[in-house]
């Protein structure tokens, strides 16, 4: 493969591979005979459409709802709420509150730790070259959910805020490290399989010891499941929690972007291409397990959105990092907006638990998704 200009500098990115199946991950001999394309960054067109759907889906979000509020008049409400526009929209005072405190802040939450999830699943799809790494099969969501519950158990109410966050990291951390080291023990040669059952493993075993902790502290019980089950429902409060670790983490995937399209033409040719491969894992691993931990912290369990969105967004504009993860982040804030719509509202008055609204959609997703793997890989 010819060099590319200022590889050594940073820009290597500017090379890009397809999306490389579990079969091929590593071995940049596959590359052999494939031209290298030059990555375009986001499509404007499939970032606009991106950008009409989740602002489709919260608006939607925001004029349905459990409470009979006609949706013509929470429209003008919501254009009274702009810079130099004024619309009476009639409602009342318990109903203007209810939009502000109640609607607004939990759809903002559901866009800002669905396009969390997505983005943090693509970041691990890319630093580990595999179709199937998500945040909830690799460990990160298990461990996040441990040391947060842990922190719920041994803490008051009122002392957890700050420290469920740094605890969620922590545990991300730990979880995504212990199944990738289970992995390489089981062998190398195991592929998509091997990891996904290191994770199940690791899962498995985190969320066994957080059960046990569950018992130590029975008039928590209705916190922990409540939480364990998802919920977006936070308010404005777990918002400004979430904003920083969110503006962090985002920015930095995103800036790697292009060195993730170089690392999936395999390690060798990254390297050769002057890339420090190391580095740029333990990065985007980093920053990836931050915006993991920081959507568990403020909302809960919600599987699936990590390993749903990703594939979608690949189906649909490419498989380019630089496409594949601000569309990700994107569709993941849509996606999880929709499912909250519907949890909130196929039921209502009462509610059902967002996680499971997206594992009515992603189990059957995941299966699909392992079929078409295991086909490539025999």
């Amino acid at each position: 493969m010819a060099p590319v200009s200022g590889a050594g500098r940073g820009d290597a990115a500017s090379v890009v591979a397809p999306f490389p199946d579990a079969g091929t991950a590593g071995r940049g001999a596959a590359m052999d005979g494939v031209p290298v394309r030059r990555a375009a960054g986001a499509r404007p067109l499939a970032s606009l459409a991106a950008s009409g759907v989740l602002l489709a889906s919260m608006l939607a979000a925001l004029l349905i709802g459990a409470a009979d509020i006609p949706p013509e008049k929470v429209a003008l409400q919501l254009l009274d709420w702009l810079p130099f526009v004024s619309a009476d929209s009639g409602l009342a005072p318990v109903e203007q509150g209810l939009l502000a405190e109640i609607r607004l802040p939990r759809v903002l939450l559901g866009a800002i730790v669905g396009g969390l999830l997505a983005i943090a699943g693509a970041g691990y799809q890319g630093v580990f070259r595999n179709p199937l790494a998500d945040p909830y099969l690799l460990g990160a969501a298990a461990g996040a959910g441990l040391m947060t519950t842990t922190a719920i158990v041994f803490m008051k109410g009122d002392e957890t805020a700050l420290p469920i966050p740094a605890a969620a990291f922590a545990g991300a951390i730990g979880g995504v490290l212990l199944a990738y080291a289970l992995g390489n023990v089981a062998g190398r040669g195991g592929g998509t399989a091997t990891l996904v059952l290191a994770g199940v493993a690791v899962s498995s075993f985190l969320t066994a010891i957080q059960t046990f902790l569950q018992q130590l502290r029975v008039d928590e019980l209705q916190r922990i499941y409540a939480w364990i089950l998802g919920d977006v429902g936070g308010g404005w409060s777990q918002i400004a929690l979430v904003a920083p670790y969110a503006v962090v983490s985002v920015v930095i995937m995103l800036l790697h972007g292009r060195l993730l399209d170089v690392l999936s033409v395999g390690d060798d040719e990254a390297v050769s291409l002057g890339l420090n491969v190391a580095r740029v894992r333990l990065v985007v691993l980093l920053a990836a397990s931050l915006a993991t931990a920081a959507a568990v912290a403020v909302s809960g369990l919600i599987g699936f959105v990590g390993i749903v969105v990703p594939h979608v967004v690949r189906r649909l504009a490419g498989g380019s990092y630089r496409t594949v993860l601000p569309l990700s982040l994107i569709g993941g804030a849509a996606f999880l907006v929709l499912a909250d719509l519907i949890a909130r509202t196929v039921l209502a008055p009462a509610e059902l638990p967002i996680g499971v609204v997206t594992a009515f959609v992603g189990a059957p997703f995941f299966v699909a998704v392992l079929r078409v793997t295991r086909r490539v890989e025999t």
